[in-house]
């Protein structure tokens, strides 16, 4: 490919791929295969660009990357649907021409999308998602499991942004710029999911042990911001309606460490996710640590806030995850190193 003459179409000007039947990218760099990978890049950012600029309208089923936790790798980032929907893309790129620069020493490529079998491979996803989108809709509507019809409205609006990702390239792609409108809209779907959860699947919070107040309240402010009703148990009507107990408890205390400098607190938590009607145990987290201060005042406070980050931003997401059926908490969990098994949510 390429010849002695500069092609056109490293200018941006590509006559023998018409924008009609077309998109196109150009890559350079210091290698052929350098250059090839810069043009696939330079048609993923076409793409890219599209799929946020709709990211505003889906926030209620994207979290940021901060939010993440290893266990919720099925929970939707910004990053995970761009890449998802443009990996879907790429499928029909291709290299049409490369051309070297021997005086500047420079690569070029080209790399070229048909526009017709990449829709063709688009609306085939669409049409797949949206039967998977009804399916659920229909589950969650029609079943009196609250888990069942919160897990089901959480899979249809996660499969609804990706499927209007999908849609946000077919626009791109068609010379039209029409995509497939869809039954639902993601805004819809998100609203009837905060409605039931604030409505029907209420939480109730039951820690014990030391420091077991401001450590609550983290883990109220996480699972609040994941969009679920908490209540903490003090025995009221809103207790006695609701369907999930998270109880736990909390130890801090000094420990013994070969350093003359700083004293030491060891923290350990055990929670457990119980359904409140069976009392049957349906999850399970143990979380430990230790924190150094040159006081021991100073170390338990310090060892406090990181307790209270902890199940805030990373705790209560992954008990969000659990209950959405996006994460796999198992029944019983081991106490971390240094944690002695009486710090436990299930001897009490």
């Amino acid at each position: 490919m390429g010849g002695k003459n500069k092609p056109e179409w490293v200018d941006g000007r590509a006559s023998d791929y018409p924008s009609s039947q077309y998109l196109t990218g150009v890559g350079q760099g210091e290698s052929r295969s350098t250059a090839e990978n810069q043009a696939y890049a330079a048609v993923a950012r076409i793409f890219k660009v599209e799929v946020a600029a709709q990211a505003k309208d889906w926030e209620a089923y994207l979290v940021t990357e901060h939010q993440e936790v290893a266990s919720a790798e099925r929970r939707l980032t910004i990053d995970h649907v761009t890449k998802v929907s443009t990996d879907k893309v790429l499928e029909s790129v291709s290299i049409g021409d490369a051309w070297y620069d021997a005086g500047m020493r420079v690569h070029y490529a080209l790399a070229v999308v048909n526009r017709s079998q990449a829709e063709a491979s688009v609306t085939d996803k669409i049409v797949m998602l949206d039967r998977e989108i009804e399916a659920d809709v229909e589950e969650a509507r029609q079943t009196t499991d609250k888990l069942a019809k919160v897990r089901a409205l959480r899979r249809a609006g996660r499969n609804l942004v990706l499927r209007e990702a999908y849609n946000t390239d077919l626009r791109v792609i068609r010379s039209s710029g029409q995509g497939v409108s869809s039954g639902y809209r993601v805004g819809e779907l998100s609203g009837e999911l905060t409605h039931f959860l604030s409505s029907n699947l209420g939480v109730v919070l039951q820690i014990s042990g030391d420091q077991a107040e401001p450590i609550q309240r983290a883990l109220a402010q996480g699972l609040v911001r994941e969009g679920f009703h908490v209540t903490a148990d003090l025995g009221g009507e809103d207790v006695q309606s609701s369907e999930l107990l998270i109880r736990g408890m909390t130890r801090l205390f000094p420990i013994e460490v070969q350093d003359p400098n700083f004293r030491y607190i060891r923290w350990c938590s055990d929670l457990e996710i119980v359904e409140r009607a069976t009392q049957r145990v349906v999850g399970a987290i143990a979380r430990g640590g230790k924190e150094g201060h040159l006081t021991e005042r100073e170390a338990t406070a310090k060892a406090l806030r990181v307790i209270q980050q902890e199940f805030s931003t990373e705790v209560a997401p992954l008990i969000a995850a659990h209950i959405f059926g996006e994460a796999t908490v198992p029944a019983t969990a081991a106490m971390p190193a240094g944690c002695p098994r009486e710090a436990s949510a299930g001897k009490r």
